[in-house]
């Protein structure tokens, strides 16, 4: 194990080169010197089995700093380093000056002394003037207290004492903030065969996955509820509620609810477990929780009344048709208002029309619409047409900031124009999420996330993005 006091020199080059210890290295095959310089000495990081402390030195910028490299090729911000380390592997003196090509950094704002007044930059000033001796201060504006730079008492050139004022060093140049790394495809496979010393970063694809992820795990305050309906059924209105609330499920912190207020017979539930599922489970239902609610106080006793498809919780729909009927507006704000006590996101899955008795009362506590539609000119034309209800009688912020989910099946004539079905409804809502055509979401039975297909997985995350970007 080498002495703590030592240290490996690093530099990179205006001409895109790179040293380690001294010795120039084969940047090929890494996207910058910075890269490949780091990948050096993680390696011998790595043959050490300890972090291995670091001065890098930019000539192209005319800075530098120092930091620990680990055996995994990241970056730590050090201790207090001791004074007159020495080079590992370079037998060039730590005064060497810097090239006088390397160019002068960008002029940055005056400094203010403790007077409160402006200092003139290096270059106004008088020759005689003593100027900073002072390292560049990287690392502690970066946020490592205490860290004192090992002692320079001699600036190597006028260019350089103005470089070395942490006033004027952009710390961001050499230690930069790491790559994030890739998980999938080629990029993802390289990383992992480098050990991790090659990361290319992922691909823009995965950056939008990440960005799709962030969007729909972002934090919320108090309760929201999207209704999802349509005009007409068998157009995956209820497909559609459960692949939006599997993927809430998968990426969220806190699991979201849906509430089957379909009063003809709705099959919530069996869509989200399955009819085998369903059959075995304790088969309460909204009518069950609405007669039960003045005594429920507490999620331990609203769980009785909830299915769960994993981390998607539930409450089923009354499958007897003289009793689902009979909900209205008052009953469903009664089960609403005792299911937002407990969770951020609630999902209703609503009947096909907009007039039924429970309606107002979903549209009173709903925060955004999906609505449901096919690539059928009769189901285009429905759907057009309950946005246009909407903003006609009293909801057309909730009209304007609705989301169209259109699901092609089988059946749809080879004359129907599915791009120009698209952009007409494209005109009346916030976004429109196109799912594909996929048997898992088609055949009427259990939904799973693992039985669709890529691009249906990926039409209800965005889905799922849309409707927590709808939460205000």
């Amino acid at each position: 194990m080498p002495n703590q006091t030592d240290h490996i020199e690093v530099r990179t080059f205006a001409d895109g080169g790179a040293a380690v210890g001294g010795e120039r290295i084969d940047t090929a095959g890494f996207p910058d010197p910075y890269t490949a310089t780091l990948a050096h000495v993680a390696a011998e990081a790595e043959l050490r089995r300890a972090k291995v402390l670091t001065h890098g030195i930019d000539h192209a910028a005319g800075q530098d700093s120092w930091f620990y490299v680990t055996p995994d090729g990241e970056i730590e911000l050090p201790e207090p380093v001791p004074q007159g380390a020495s080079p590992v592997g370079s037998d060039e003196p730590e005064s060497q000056s810097i090239p006088d090509d390397v160019p002068a950094p960008p002029a940055a704002p005056p400094r203010v002394g403790a007077s409160s007044q402006p200092v003139p930059p290096a270059s106004s000033r008088g020759g005689s003037e003593p100027e900073s001796s002072a390292r560049p201060e990287s690392i502690v504006t970066l946020g490592a207290p205490g860290f004192t730079p090992p002692a320079d008492p001699q600036p190597r050139s006028r260019r350089d004492a103005r470089a070395a004022d942490p006033l004027h060093a952009d710390t961001t140049v050499f230690v930069r903030r790491p790559r994030n790394r890739p998980k999938h495809g080629a990029r993802g496979a390289l990383y992992t065969l480098s050990g991790g010393t090659v990361n290319l970063g992922p691909s823009s694809r995965e950056q939008r996955d990440r960005e799709l992820a962030d969007r729909i795990a972002r934090q919320l305050t108090g309760s929201h509820n999207t209704a999802i309906l349509s005009l007409k059924g068998g157009i995956g209105k209820t497909s559609t509620t459960v692949g939006l609330g599997l993927v809430l499920a998968e990426y969220r912190g806190d699991p979201p609810m849906a509430i089957d207020a379909n009063p003809d017979s709705g099959d919530l539930a069996e869509r989200a477990l399955g009819e085998s599922g369903y059959q075995s489970s304790a088969r309460q239902t909204i009518t069950d929780l609405l007669a039960d609610a003045p005594s429920i106080d507490s999620l331990t006793e609203l769980s009785k009344y909830v299915q769960h498809a994993g981390r998607f919780h539930l409450v089923a729909g009354e499958q007897d048709p003289a009793l689902s009927d009979s909900l209205t507006a008052d009953e469903y704000l009664t089960v609403s208002r005792l299911i937002s006590r407990y969770y951020s996101v609630v999902l209703t899955d609503c009947g096909t029309g907009v007039t039924h008795q429970a309606m107002s009362g979903i549209l009173q506590t709903a925060d955004n619409l999906i609505v449901a539609a096919g690539y059928a000119v009769s189901g285009a034309n429905r759907a057009r047409s309950t946005l246009r209800w909407l903003a006609g009688h009293g909801y057309e912020k909730l009209a304007r900031e609705a989301i169209v989910v259109i699901t092609d099946k089988d059946g749809v004539s080879n004359r129907v124009d599915k791009d120009a079905i698209r952009g007409h409804l494209s005109g009346y809502c916030r976004e429109l999420i196109a799912v594909p055509n996929d048997k898992g979401v088609a055949d009427g039975d259990l939904v799973s996330l693992d039985g669709l297909k890529p691009a249906t997985r990926d039409a209800y995350r965005r889905l799922a993005a849309a409707v927590v970007d709808g939460y205000e």
